[in-house]
């Protein structure tokens, strides 16, 4: 069993990625959230996050796989086959509507989240706690096979899945803060960035199944990671822009 150090340092590891796109993207905020929120909303998407791998599972079909089965989880009601289309077209939604929902118990009654671009902010920061569990997790499960092993792995998931996580729900989140605009029109927003978000997730998570252990794999997926985050920092810029033109009044 490790030692209370090594797992400190273990856990440390697996945040580290999220901590570094959370710096990151806490300077796009012209007035910068208290960080004791920051913090609030991030513990919160390491906190919420079981319930997403709960909902994964519940319409997941017995498979009778060997290992980590899933015969011990699957609904007897599942409608789903793991690594189905239908599967990661599920489990895409369920993670995004879990972060989502983690910035609705936390911050959106706040006096706090008070301009249009927090809310691309503090669905990074539920988003990046999130992935900071799931690191966490995968530090732990390939510390056997070596700190080489666990190196590579953090990196592949810092420019990949982790930055994932904040994109997707930074492109949510600004259409949250476009809500504030139109608020007859708010429930419609929401939905439609939570099925882009989804969608997006859906697309990086199928590149990645469909062409496991290719280049081609490395290569799309970053293609579309950069695609977003461009396209994420635009939208930064249009808020900032927007929010300077119209000042939304809380």
């Amino acid at each position: 069993m490790p030692s209370f150090s090594y797992s400190a340092l273990l856990i440390f590891l697996g945040f580290l990625p999220s901590l570094i796109w959370l710096n990151f993207y806490f300077r796009e905020d012209c007035h910068p959230e208290p960080k004791h929120l920051l913090t609030k909303v991030f513990l919160m998407g390491i906190i919420i996050s079981p319930l997403a791998i709960l909902f994964q599972l519940l319409l997941v079909k017995c498979t009778g796989g060997s290992g980590l089965s899933l015969q011990k989880f699957c609904s007897p009601v599942g409608i789903f086959m793991p690594s189905s289309p239908e599967f990661f077209i599920w489990s895409s939604f369920v993670e995004e509507f879990i972060k989502f929902y983690a910035i609705k118990l936390t911050i959106m009654n706040s006096a706090e989240f008070d301009e249009p671009i927090d809310a691309m902010i503090y669905m990074m920061a539920a988003a990046l706690g999130f992935a900071a569990i799931e690191n966490t997790l995968i530090v732990f499960q390939t510390t056997p096979d070596g700190i080489a092993t666990t190196i590579n792995t953090l990196i592949l998931r810092f420019i990949g899945a982790t930055l994932l996580h904040a994109l997707a729900s930074g492109l949510l989140g600004y259409f949250i803060a476009i809500a504030w605009f139109f608020q007859h029109h708010r429930k419609k927003l929401i939905i439609t960035g939570l099925i882009l978000a989804t969608i997006f997730h859906f697309a990086f998570n199928i590149i990645i199944f469909s062409f496991e252990g290719q280049v081609s794999a490395l290569l799309y997926t970053t293609s579309l990671l950069l695609g977003i985050a461009f396209l994420i920092s635009i939208l930064f810029d249009r808020l900032k822009s927007r929010h300077a033109a119209v000042p939304f009044i809380a």
